[in-house]
């Protein structure tokens, strides 16, 4: 048998006191940790509380049968072995507990060797399945966070996903924050399938997409007729959120009204429904995010400063991709991927070029406006090639001006000496661009960024 932190619990149940002591007695002996029942009834009062290992239930009890037993023994826990005895064995009674899933059925007398030896091996059967059990939830999960996972390989990345790994196993509340785009849902579900509500419900609503009235009744529910056209109770997403994540996207856009209800939800954490007067309990982790400085709505004065604090427990802040220019062509390979897939193609391989004004675009939209991009590119391309042509103007066009004018400038800035020095290394290192990175003491994807916000070099 496996080895266990603790001996394996076992509920005896009988209707006569001398077979309790006795067996109480036998199994303290063998190793195992019993707990007596006399008669049904109490153990169904007993189950609960106990969540026993295994369970050995007399048959023919008054009140509650042994059958009886077995059944709210297995409601409890599917994968409860119970053993039931019984001295008026028939063919009947034994097909009956087989199929209400008794794991043995044995007729009294017994002798104790037997009866242990039957124990044991319920134990076993127990610790396989919980092992089991365990064992596929670890596989779900890894399956999960590699399935979820979010993509990149940028150091500043890598630090928000740690981070936010770190934090998945807590019930803090988290504040993800961050531009538009940069893929705030995405780290929260990533949360959510690392914690330990993975197996509960993900919920999540953008509280700027509904007016103030609207998105109460979403958040708290409504009762019927708290308002015109609340035909009937409706639950709010909170409550739906039982067990499980709800993530408040774009959090800065509420309303000072709608603010002071979800202050009282982190705070109590009970919600009131629209029109109702009673407080329903919630059981929800609470992830929320924003694209604006909440701290400076604070100062002036469209955000409250308490509903801030319980939200920024954990903040995870996401880099704009203009900052992840070495994620970029990994993040675009995976959504040509992922689209082809969702085409039924075979993927399609970005050219030199196309590849290279990737990395020197802005992507104001961030991760969104890639991927979108990226589908683009696979509708208007054919072959296994997506070249320049696919990709959007505003990505392909490149700035007429030069790094260095012949106008002059009384008084140069730090930026216009950043453009001319630029420039001088690249044509010292023959407008290789890898080599100049070096020289200038920056990395690749620096350089790039600098040259799409300068202008190329000609």
């Amino acid at each position: 048998m496996t080895p266990r932190a603790t001996p394996p619990s076992v509920l005896v149940v009988d209707d006569e006191s001398g077979i309790l002591q006795t067996l109480e007695i036998l199994l303290r002996a063998e190793g195992f940790t019993p707990h007596m029942a006399q008669g049904g009834k109490a153990a169904l009062e007993k189950i609960p509380a106990l969540s026993p290992d295994i369970v050995l239930s007399d048959v023919r009890m008054p009140q509650v049968t042994g059958v009886e037993v077995l059944a709210a023994a297995r409601a409890h826990d599917p994968d409860v072995p119970v053993i039931l005895m019984t001295a008026q064995a028939t063919l009947q009674t034994a097909m009956q507990a087989v199929n209400e899933g008794a794991f043995y059925y044995i007729q009294k007398p017994f002798r104790n060797d037997e009866l242990v030896a039957i124990l044991k091996r319920a134990a076993e059967h127990r610790q396989l399945r919980v092992e089991n059990t365990s064992l596929k939830k670890e596989i779900k999960k890894r399956e999960r966070r590699a399935a979820g996972a979010p993509i990149g390989n940028n150091r500043a990345w890598l630090e928000v996903l740690r981070l936010a790994e770190a934090v998945a196993p807590t019930e803090s509340t988290v504040l993800v924050t961050g531009e538009s785009g940069t893929g705030k849902e995405v780290v929260a579900r990533y949360i959510h399938d690392l914690s330990a509500r993975a197996d509960s419900t993900f919920q999540s609503i953008n509280c700027g997409a509904l007016p103030e009235g609207l998105l109460e009744s979403e958040l708290f529910g409504h009762v019927k007729g708290s308002f015109t056209g609340a035909v009937k109770d409706k639950e709010g997403l909170f409550a739906a959120a039982s067990g499980g994540t709800f993530f408040l996207d774009e959090i800065g856009e509420t309303t000072p009204a709608t603010q002071v209800k979800l202050l009282r939800v982190l705070q109590h954490r009970e919600v009131i429904p629209v029109g109702a007067t009673d407080p329903v309990p919630i059981d929800t982790r609470i992830i929320a995010a924003t694209n604006r400085d909440l701290e400076e709505e604070i100062r002036r004065g469209t955000f409250r400063r308490d509903l801030f604090y319980r939200l920024n427990v954990i903040a995870v802040h996401l880099p704009p991709l203009r900052d992840r220019a070495d994620d970029v062509l990994l993040l675009a390979e995976s959504f040509l991927q992922r689209t082809a897939e969702q085409r039924g193609e075979a993927p399609r391989k970005l050219s030199g070029e196309a590849a290279e004004l990737l990395q020197a675009y802005q992507w104001p939209g961030n991760v969104r406006e890639l991927e979108n991009a990226m589908e683009r590119a696979v509708i208007l391309s054919s072959g296994t090639s997506i070249g320049v042509s696919a990709l959007p103007e505003r990505v392909t066009e490149r700035r007429s001006e030069p790094l260095v004018t012949d106008r002059a400038t009384p008084n140069p800035t730090l930026e216009t000496i950043e453009r001319a020095y630029i420039q001088f290394v690249l044509q010292s290192e023959q407008g290789n661009k890898t080599r100049a990175a070096e020289v200038l003491g920056i990395d690749p994807s620096t350089l790039h960024r600098k040259l799409a916000r300068y202008g190329e070099v000609t």
